[in-house]
C-alpha cells in the first residue's frame, strides 16, 4: 500500500517469517516458572506490536513471547484445529467473528476471563457468558481504490457493492477466496448482509460475469494485484480494510513521521468505498492443553492492557476494543469510516458459513 513503492508492502515483509520474533524455540514450563519463562502466541501473518510494547510485558511478567506466524487467518484456524491435541503454542490470536463458531465447536480454547474486560462493549464479547475467547480489536473489511487510477479516468470510484457489478468497473477488483481468507469471507457475508440469504447468489454471478479476479489472501490481494499499493499491480479496486488508506502514509516514503503535521497530505492516495464494508472482530483465547497455561492467561491480560491496545492501530492498522484507548490522529485523519456496516449474526454464520463458501466456490471459481 505505498505510493512511492516501499508502503505497507514492504512493512508487512518483515512480518512474515514463521519464527519466534526473538529466535528462540524453548517452551516455558507448565506453571511459567522457571527456564526461559517463554509463552507462545500462534497468529497470522499480518499480526504485529512495537518492540516497546512487547519489552513492556516481559519486564512486567517475566514472560518473553514467542510468535509464530502461520498464514492467513482462515489457514491459520484451520492449522489450529488440526493441531488442537498438540497445540503449537499457548495462545491465538487473530480468529475473528467469521470464523468464531467453527474454532468454538473444536473445543480450542480454555475459558480466562481477561483483565480490562470491563472497558470493552458488550456487543463485541460474542463469548461473554463463557470467556473463551476475548475480543482484541475491531476492523471494517471494505473495497479499497486507487485514487490516481480514477483521477487520471475521470470515472468516479464505486461507493457501493451494486455499483462493483456496473460494467463500468469490469476487470477492475481482484478479492480474496472466501474459503481461505478472513477477509474474503468478511467480504462473502457483506454481500449477503446487503442481499439476503436468498440473494447474494446472483450477486456474485453478476460481479463474475464482471471480470473479478480471486486470490489466495489479502497479502497477494493487496500488495501484489493492488494498483495502489504501487508494487505493479493492475486491479484499482482490492477488498482490504477502512483502516489502510492511513498505512500507506505512516509507511511511505518518507514516513509520515518525518513529515510535518502541518505538511500532512490532505488526503491518502487510496480511498475507501464504505457502502461496501463488513466488521470483523478479532479475539484471541488460551489454547487447550497449552504447555504454559499461566504464561498465555497473562498474554490475554496483555492484549486488552491500554499499551497494546493504543499500539494496535499503527501496527496492525485496526481498531482497539477497549472503550477508553486512544486513536492517533493518522488513523482518526486518514481512515474510512462505515458508519453503520451490515452484519450477519454469529449463529446464522454458524449455520451456514460452510454452505455458503460451497456455493460461493462454485459461482465464483467455476
Amino acid at each position: 500500500m505505498k505510493r512511492t513503492t516501499t508502503t505497507l508492502a514492504a512493512a508487512l515483509a518483515a512480518l512474515l517469517a514463521l519464527t519466534a520474533c526473538d529466535g528462540s524455540d524453548d517452551r516455558g514450563d507448565d506453571d511459567g516458572s522457571g527456564g526461559d519463562r517463554e509463552v507462545t502466541l500462534v497468529t497470522h501473518d499480518s499480526f504485529a506490536v512495537s518492540d516497546a510494547v512487547l519489552d513492556g510485558f516481559t519486564r512486567e511478567t517475566g514472560y518473553r513471547v514467542n510468535v509464530l506466524r502461520g498464514g492467513d487467518a482462515g489457514v491459520m484456524v484451520n492449522q489450529a484445529i488440526l493441531s488442537k491435541d498438540n497445540p503449537q503454542g499457548d495462545v491465538l490470536f487473530g480468529v475473528d467473528n467469521t470464523l468464531l463458531s467453527r474454532a468454538l465447536d473444536e473445543g480450542l480454547f480454555t475459558p480466562h476471563r481477561a483483565a480490562g474486560l470491563d472497558q470493552v462493549p458488550e456487543e463485541v464479547q460474542l463469548d461473554a457468558g463463557e470467556h473463551r475467547v476475548t475480543p482484541v480489536d475491531t476492523g471494517d473489511v471494505c473495497v479499497n481504490y486507487d485514487r490516481a487510477y480514477f483521477d487520471d479516468r475521470g470515472l468516479a470510484p464505486p461507493r457501493t457493492l451494486d455499483d462493483l457489478a456496473d460494467p463500468a468497473y469490469r476487470d477492475l477488483l481482484v478479492v480474496e477466496n472466501a474459503a481461505t481468507s478472513s477477509p474474503g469471507l468478511a467480504f462473502l457475508l457483506a454481500t449477503v448482509a446487503a442481499h439476503g440469504e436468498d440473494g447474494w447468489q446472483d450477486y456474485w454471478e453478476r460481479l463474475a460475469d464482471n471480470g473479478v479476479e480471486v486470490v489466495d489472501g489479502w497479502e497477494q490481494a493487496y500488495n501484489e494485484r493492488f494498483s495502489g499499493a504501487g508494487n505493479g499491480g493492475d486491479k484499482p479496486l482490492v477488498v482490504s480494510y477502512a483502516t489502510s488508506p492511513p498505512a500507506g502514509l505512516v509507511y511511505g516514503d518518507p514516513p509520515l513521521a518525518e513529515i510535518p503535521e502541518g505538511e500532512w497530505p490532505d488526503q491518502a492516495p487510496t480511498g475507501v468505498a464504505t457502502g461496501t464494508c463488513f466488521r470483523q472482530v478479532e479475539f484471541a483465547g488460551l489454547l487447550t492443553g497449552a504447555a504454559n497455561p499461566e504464561g498465555g492467561r497473562a498474554l490475554l491480560d496483555f492484549l486488552l492492557s491500554r499499551a497494546f491496545q493504543e499500539d494496535v492501530p499503527l501496527t496492525m492498522f485496526v481498531n482497539p476494543v477497549r472503550a477508553d484507548a486512544a486513536l492517533p490522529e493518522e488513523i482518526t485523519r486518514y481512515a474510512g469510516r462505515a458508519e453503520d456496516p451490515p452484519t450477519v449474526a454469529p449463529q446464522t454464520i454458524a449455520d451456514n458459513r460452510e454452505q455458503w463458501i460451497d456455493e460461493w466456490t462454485s459461482l465464483v471459481l467455476r
